[in-house]
């Protein structure tokens, strides 16, 4: 009898022991001040450098210093949620932050090992961006006004290599420049920058310099008034004006 309580008493001290060991690794919760996390203009970006398929050795720990595993929520100091995230030794697999107000104010998951997405809003609900990743590289975005309206897009080739089009536009929906891929042999593009009221004020070609990683001007382009005169006409190579 003696024997078999001792037994008992060892095998409890274990199962406790090993319930405090397992308890230490769990990563306590954050809490966070709004002012200190919410940026009016890039919101919550601290979660950013955790996710997996960018590029960057940061990873989350807890307070053993284990890697993180599953799912965890952080919480501002009133105790609303600001994170909620799928982690994955230590990183982001798919993950929701939140504004102050409890509304989201960006999602992210991982598609498959390369390919993830991103969607990030306005603190009324509206949708502010969305990006689509190959890698840690940014394939397509879209960005929108507060009103719905589009302001910007861009897309590159699937290794980030180069790009096919990248567009802005005004509040309204008028387009303000509109550039894209007319040539992927030569990476020559067509260039067209609007006046407010919608009318062309110039058009031209461009072309990539990988020497450079830049574009420079190649061909003809016209300049207009804001009512459609044309009032300059030039002629480009390799970014320097050159003779009719």
């Amino acid at each position: 009898m003696k024997i078999l309580l001792l037994f008992l008493f060892s095998l409890s001290c274990c199962l406790l022991n090993a319930q405090a060991s397992f308890a230490s690794q769990i990563p306590l919760s954050e809490k966070y001040d709004p002012k200190k996390v919410v940026d009016d203009v890039y919101g919550i970006r601290i979660y950013d450098k955790l996710i997996a398929s960018f590029e960057n050795d940061t990873v989350r720990k807890n307070k053993k210093g284990y890697k993180v595993e599953g799912e965890i929520e952080d919480f501002y100091i009133n105790d609303k949620p600001i994170h909620k995230g799928l982690y994955v030794e230590g990183k982001l697999r798919a993950f929701k932050n939140f504004y102050p107000n409890s509304n989201i104010e960006r999602s992210f998951k991982m598609i498959d090992l390369k390919k993830s997405e991103m969607k990030e809003y306005y603190s009324d609900g509206n949708i502010k961006s969305e990006i689509n990743y190959f890698e840690y590289n940014t394939i397509k975005q879209t960005d929108y006004f507060e009103n719905g309206k589009i302001s910007y897009e861009e897309e590159n080739n699937k290794t980030g290599e180069y790009l096919i089009k990248r567009n802005s536009y005004h509040s309204d929906g008028k387009p303000s420049i509109l550039f894209e891929l007319i040539d992927k042999k030569n990476k020559m593009y067509q260039h067209k920058e609007f006046y407010e009221n919608g009318s062309l004020k110039e058009e031209g070609t461009m072309k990539y310099i990988p020497e450079m990683g830049d574009f420079v001007k190649e061909g003809k382009w016209i300049t207009y008034t804001s009512n459609g005169k044309e009032i300059k006409k030039e002629n480009f190579h390799d970014g320097n004006l050159s003779e009719e």
